[in-house]
């Protein structure tokens, strides 16, 4: 009797997205040369913004711009940020990320020196938003680039990265208006000035452009295409933590030297007192990311950097005149999480093309969820008069921060979470 037919299925073997590993090794030449290209970019990331800040009186007298639009613009950068930062992979798909960064560059540079001659407050709002349209897919494509042609020094490159941003909005910050005063005293001098920088870091990165000669789809790929990202619950945790860190460094960009001068410190020493808050995180913004890159997953991280956070806001709260240098570091290196995030962004996907979805959608939702903040800060004051209350409520927000944070951090793959098999629901 011929023995019965086989009927059992046979397993299938679930695809898993392998780990992209780099065609060629980059030449020393060309290492250097994309070194010095993405710490140019990256200094150029934040001055469209810090550099305005000082100014912003002068510029409103002299483009007429009432109160409600320069509020307005408090809020533009994160609207940018989180609207053009979407639609980067989508480009670098296109077009390859390097050519998008080139382009982001050109943004940069003619939307801050072109907007220096803007003759009325619609004009200059619309070049404003050219600009940071140009930071917004720098910022989502940089980690991309690293992932792609450095993904054996990912900490290292996250860390130069960072860096030279933190660097970039100290100076901005700093130097912006006795810049201006040594110029003259016009502010439209003061702000296109910083389109020269901007010129520096889209010479360089043309010249990346030409020598790797990068064609459309190598940003991602068919696979990256396909990702469904919203399925994985790191990537929305990356997007929360992302979102309640930039609040927090937003508010105290904004309403730090407030706080102290409401507790007597003087204006001038409140001024340096931002700007510590600020340089805290050039150094640590280097070192972060090679120490969280070593590690399987960065919790003990962004456990300490919270911690900080939630001392420097009692602090200030408490008892803001008394130890206001230690206070301002604490509250820097709170805001250390940028690079930490960005680290993590590197880490939790296994090709560029990952990295280019998770970075557009942390960075892209995270910037929405942030908005609110220093308007909602703003508001609490207004109604208490004073900064227990805004200080309390943000302490409270690094507790969320925290948890999205201890969740992003542990090791794991966006890959595999959003293209594992859906579990039937049980009858």
């Amino acid at each position: 009797m011929p023995p019965a037919a086989d009927t059992t299925t046979t397993p299938r073997t679930e695809v898993r997205p392998q780990t992209e590993r780099p065609t060629a090794t980059p030449s020393p030449l060309v290492v250097g040369l994309f070194a010095v290209a993405i710490a140019a970019a990256a200094f150029n990331l934040r001055p469209v913004v810090t550099s305005l800040g000082p100014l912003l009186d002068q510029v409103r007298s002299g483009l007429g711009m009432n109160a409600t639009v320069a509020g307005l613009l408090t809020a533009v950068p994160s609207l940018c940020f989180g609207l053009f930062g979407f639609a980067a992979p989508t480009m670098a798909r296109r077009i390859g990320p390097i050519a998008v960064i080139t382009a982001g560059m050109g943004a940069i540079t003619a939307g801050v020196l072109a907007r220096s001659f803007a003759g009325g407050t619609a004009v200059f709002l619309l070049l404003t938003a050219l600009a940071l349209a140009g930071v917004a897919v720098s910022n989502v494509l940089i980690p991309v680039v690293i992932k792609r042609y450095f993904p054996a020094k990912v900490g290292p490159m996250i860390g130069l990265y960072s860096m030279s941003l933190s660097a970039g909005t100290s100076l901005a910050a700093a130097v912006t208006v006795p810049l201006t005063s040594a110029l003259g005293g016009d502010w439209r001098y003061g702000l296109g000035v910083w389109a020269v920088l901007g010129a520096v870091a889209l010479v360089l990165w043309t010249v990346v452009a030409v020598a790797k000669r990068e064609r459309g789809g190598k940003a991602g790929g068919p696979a990256a295409d396909k990702l469904p990202i919203t399925r994985s619950r790191t990537a929305w945790a990356m997007a929360c933590f992302f979102g309640l860190q930039a609040t927090g460094a937003y508010v105290v960009m904004g309403w730090l030297p407030k706080i102290f001068q409401d507790a007597g410190v003087d204006k001038g020493t409140s001024g340096v007192l931002l700007a510590v808050t600020m340089v805290i995180g050039v150094p640590v913004s280097f070192v972060l990311p090679n120490l969280a890159a070593r590690r399987g997953d960065q919790r003990l991280f962004v456990v300490v950097l919270a911690s900080c956070g939630i001392a420097g806001y009692a602090g200030l709260a408490l008892a803001p005149a008394a130890l206001p240098w230690v206070w301002a570091v604490l509250v820097g290196l709170s805001n250390c999480a940028f690079p930490l995030v960005l680290t993590m962004i590197g880490l939790r996907a296994r090709t560029a093309g990952g990295v280019a979805q998770l970075s557009a959608f942390a960075q892209g939702v995270g910037y929405l969820i942030s908005i609110p903040g220093p308007i909602l800060i703003g508001r609490i004051y207004q109604v208490t008069g004073q900064w227990y209350w805004p200080l309390g409520f943000l302490a409270l927000l690094l507790v969320p921060q925290m948890l999205f944070g201890l969740r992003a951090a542990m090791a794991r793959h966006i890959e595999d979470e959003a293209l594992a098999p859906k579990v039937p629901a049980k009858v």
